[in-house]
């Protein structure tokens, strides 16, 4: 089986109860409703991807994609996946 490395790609992304950025939430719910689902008497906080909607779980990354599409990524896969990349 051929092995492959994930191309170095910069992206931007904030976490889940901290996004510092306003417009940064705005962007990525933009279009997307009130950025709720409803399921039955609960509402948990959602976003719409390129695969569908998708739960926000606490912690979650909100990321932008390479093409501008946002998606949450799990707090335990990001960190195995990203790095700081300073200014």
């Amino acid at each position: 089986m051929a092995k492959f490395r994930k191309k170095p790609v910069v992206i931007e992304a904030e976490q889940w109860g901290f996004i510092e950025s306003q417009e940064f939430a705005e962007i990525a719910c933009r279009g997307l409703g009130d950025c709720a689902y409803s399921g039955g008497e609960e509402t948990e906080p959602h976003i719409h991807t390129l695969e569908g909607c998708m739960v926000i779980g606490p912690l979650d990354w909100i990321i932008k994609g390479v093409n501008g599409e946002f998606y949450p990524i799990k707090p335990d896969i990001f960190e195995k996946t990203y790095e700081r990349v300073e200014d």
